[in-house]
């Protein structure tokens, strides 16, 4: 019986273990809610002309955190373009914490690597 125990709580840590590695980081999760509609699940504008491509090495991440997190608390037009993005991207919810995850996951998952 302790031998199917053990047996069945290593199950449930492996089980455990790889459902964790599966689910989104809090940034991924807030940017795929409220920036992905616009900006793309990949980053590279949904909206061809109008959004910009967060890929791009000379694109918005090539700004400093500073500068981006004011743009995304704020709202941005980009120059050229035709619509602009509201503050926090629409939802009034979203606090400090939440920009500053949206703009982590932006830089790991959209920045230059190299």
């Amino acid at each position: 019986m302790k031998k199917l125990v053990c047996a069945l709580a290593t199950v449930t840590v492996i089980s455990l273990s790889s459902t964790s590695q599966v689910l989104a980081s809090p940034g991924e999760e807030i940017y795929m809610e409220n920036c992905a509609a616009c900006h793309g699940e990949d980053g590279k504008g949904a909206l061809p002309g109008i959004t910009p491509d967060l890929t791009s090495l000379s694109g918005p991440l090539s700004k400093s955190d500073e500068e981006l997190i004011t743009s995304i608390t704020e709202g941005f037009e980009s120059p050229g373009s035709q619509m602009a993005m509201p503050p926090l991207g629409g939802n009034d919810e979203l606090d400090e914490d939440d920009v500053k995850e949206i703009l982590e996951y932006m830089r790991e998952e959209f920045g230059d690597d190299d």
